[in-house]
């Protein structure tokens, strides 16, 4: 369960915006509060059966979006390559890291890795 929140939580972050308000509500609330979906149901006053129907055909929806488009397979390759470029470099002797050209891609890289530990 944990993997399947995960995915959608990474999913979200790339194509939530392209999805409905009210799909997207209801993720937020299924998927980032933890609400139920009798809670759900509660708050738009349909059925349980009908908050299931919106959280599935939003997913549905999302897996479609990453079929088609593949940014969050990109996104994992490319963080993935920048950690092992970053290691390469680590793996450097110290005199070598100190060269400007070494210095410089190093800093651009830890850039990236902040960035992207801050989104």
């Amino acid at each position: 369960m944990l993997d399947k929140v995960l995915r959608i939580g990474t999913l979200y972050d790339f194509y939530g915006a392209l999805l409905t308000e009210k799909q997207q509500q209801c993720l937020e609330m299924h998927y980032l509060n933890d609400d139920s979906l009798g809670e759900i149901a509660m708050v738009y006053e349909v059925s349980r059966q009908a908050v299931h129907d919106i959280l599935r055909r939003a997913e549905l929806i999302l897996e479609d979006y990453e079929r088609k488009l593949g940014l969050v397979e990109r996104h994992q390759q490319e963080q993935e390559t920048i950690g092992k470029v970053y290691g390469l470099i680590d793996s450097l002797p110290e005199a070598e890291r100190q060269l400007p050209p070494i210095k410089l891609a190093r800093e651009m890289l830890q850039a990236l890795i902040n960035r992207e530990e801050e989104d």
